[in-house]
């Protein structure tokens, strides 16, 4: 994959320049249109006949394309560690569907005295002008380089869930993180980007020379960070670990270790961080063409869950829903079918797990199943079928039958909708963030978020602990 890197204020020349040229789609003219809030009623064609499909929108106001502008400035050039601080832009006409836009950035003042640069914005469809003036821009003083924070590909969403999680961490301080063995370049820089923006004080865990040699090999600045020296991986996550048991850090972070291994030293009967509930993954996810944050839980760590801990996974995700602000999560139960079918186990445990809600075994949310996803999502489909429900269509949490369905629902998600998402462990002391490898900075900077958010909401709520 290419690697991108920003362009920092000493480096940035008069004249400099930045461009994209596309022709625009649906989804994006749509997208555009979400961005701006300027929909105009003859802009808006019927999408179907059928009642509560949703409407088609096949032209954006010149407003809208200013999040072009936007884009390539944050992006492209002078890239990640950017902040506008002030536009003057003027715009005239629409962009329709099918029209090639091109959008550029060019570099007219730069101000010393407080680090500004003055660019000269413009986009065009052919020789129509629809968007000119000029942007200010606090141009980043270090070198930022991340494999897939910059594309070409400007790529706009419906609903910004991980721009409203950071919103809510702003008023709160960092904390605490144990970085365990961030021994390449992106489990590496994530650290250092969510360290950048106050969603951590990272402390590294790990071999020190591995360390510093990925941060001079990336030009990250590591100096003043807390090192916590070990020869290995294994030692690596039984270190960070023990600095959750005895409280030197509110969360831990996965880095190029395998997933077994911190994990393990989690649970660990001995020497781990159990808490009376079963420990669970769950996804945070941003859908573009869904008009919520979904969490869908478990995907990553419990194979064939019984009911029992079928229960705890709901209580987990149900409690992480209300620290994102969801005071009554609707948790879909997924299953093949909605009906319940006694050869098929997963309809049999939706229909106990909601029976154990009505009893108050689960409490703080609304349970349903079970339920085929596309009744789960869809209000659409739901009605099609009949079903009555205030969690059809509307579901906040997917629970899963196991751990394969949610796996392959939860990366269909990612590379067929263009879903990205936070994933977190939860059920243990601390909450764990656990990334992948295919995993690029939003989603490392988004899921650092939600365990950020998480820690705090601890603080006042701590779990029981197994003795």
């Amino acid at each position: 994959m290419t690697a991108y890197r920003n362009v920092t204020f000493d480096e940035l020349e008069i004249g400099a320049t930045a461009s994209a040229q596309r022709a625009l789609t649906q989804t994006e003219i749509e997208a555009l249109v979400l961005v701006s809030g300027d929909v105009e009623p003859f802009h808006i064609e019927e999408a179907g006949e059928a009642a509560g499909v949703p409407l088609a929108v096949d032209a954006v106001d010149a407003v809208g394309v200013s999040a072009v502008i936007s884009g390539l400035l944050e992006r492209r050039l002078p890239g990640p560690g950017t902040r506008i601080v002030s536009t003057r832009l003027e715009y005239s006409g629409q962009v329709r569907v099918g029209e090639e836009l091109s959008a550029s950035v060019t570099v007219r003042e730069k101000r010393a005295d407080t680090g500004h640069v003055v660019f000269e914005c413009d986009a065009r469809v052919g020789e129509r002008r629809v968007v000119s003036g000029t942007v200010v821009v606090e141009a980043p003083r270090r070198r930022v380089s991340y494999s897939d924070v910059a594309t070409p590909e400007i790529i706009l969403r419906r609903n910004d869930v991980f721009a409203r999680l950071l919103k809510q961490c702003e008023p709160l301080e960092p904390v605490t993180c144990a970085v365990a063995h961030p021994c390449d370049r992106d489990s590496l820089l994530g650290a250092l980007e969510a360290a950048r923006r106050r969603l951590i004080v990272p402390v590294l865990v790990g071999p020190p020379g591995r360390i510093r040699a990925v941060a001079e090999a990336n030009g990250a600045d590591i100096t003043g960070l807390r090192i916590v020296a070990t020869e290995h991986s294994h030692a690596s996550a039984a270190a960070a670990a023990a600095l959750a048991r005895t409280g030197d850090v509110e969360m831990l972070m996965k880095g190029s270790l395998h997933t077994d291994e911190i994990l393990g030293e989690v649970v660990s009967a001995q020497s781990g961080l159990r808490t009376e509930r079963r420990v669970s993954h769950v996804f945070v996810m941003d859908v573009p063409a869904y008009d919520r944050v979904l969490l869908v839980t478990d995907a990553a760590i419990n194979i064939e869950p019984t009911l029992a801990e079928k229960a705890d996974i709901v209580r987990n995700a149900i409690d992480l829903a209300h620290v994102l602000g969801i005071a009554m999560p609707k948790v879909a139960i997924l299953s093949a079918v909605e009906t319940v079918n006694p050869n098929i186990r997963s309809t049999l445990d939706a229909a106990a797990l909601c029976k154990m809600a009505d009893r108050g075994q689960i409490q703080g949310g609304i349970l349903d199943g079970p339920l085929a996803f596309d009744n789960a999502i869809s209000e659409h489909a739901a009605r099609t079928k009949s079903i009555r429900s205030p969690v059809a269509g509307r579901a906040d949490v997917l629970m899963v039958p196991n751990i394969e369905s949610g796996n392959m629902l939860a990366k269909q998600l990612q590379y067929f909708a263009g879903a990205d998402s936070a994933g977190v462990v939860l059920g243990a002391r601390v909450p764990v963030v656990l990334t992948s490898r295919a995993d690029n900075v939003r989603m490392r900077i988004g899921s650092a978020a939600v365990a950020k958010l998480l820690a705090h909401a601890r603080r006042t709520a701590a779990p029981k602990v197994v003795a």
